[in-house]
């Protein structure tokens, strides 16, 4: 059974950085893809970042490109979220997912309906 755990969200200031973690388990890290979402109030949930973790290739939302990375340390089946110059729309919670890359190349546009493992998430609050 696949198992996420996040931490690190919090308040931060516009224009600050913080560091999400997302710690993996019961799973092989070579077969699939960590995604990272966020869910504002009242807003569907979103597709902030991916990541292969075979290949290492990436994505990321327009609307965090230049600001966010993320990243893999496979010694410690753990994917960051580097957020930097945060603003007031990135106020959510943050969660992340995995899915099998097999399935990933057959289910059509990335979105969060593709991913069947889920964390609990990690509110992250951007102060004005």
């Amino acid at each position: 059974e696949v198992q996420l755990v996040e931490s690190g969200g919090g308040l931060v200031q516009t224009g600050g950085s913080l560091r999400l973690s997302c710690a993996a388990s019961g799973f092989t890290p070579d077969d699939y893809v960590i995604g990272w979402f966020r869910q504002a109030p009242g807003k569907e949930r979103e597709v902030v970042s991916c990541i292969n973790l075979t290949d290492g290739n990436t994505y990321y939302a327009d609307s965090v490109k230049g600001r966010f990375t993320i990243s893999r340390d496979n010694a410690k089946n753990t994917v960051y979220l580097q957020m930097n110059s945060v603003k007031p729309d990135d106020t959510a919670v943050y969660y992340c997912a995995a899915e099998t890359i097999g399935t990933m190349k057959v289910a059509g546009p990335l979105r969060p309906e593709v991913f069947r493992s889920w964390g609990q998430g990690t509110q992250v609050t951007v102060s004005a």
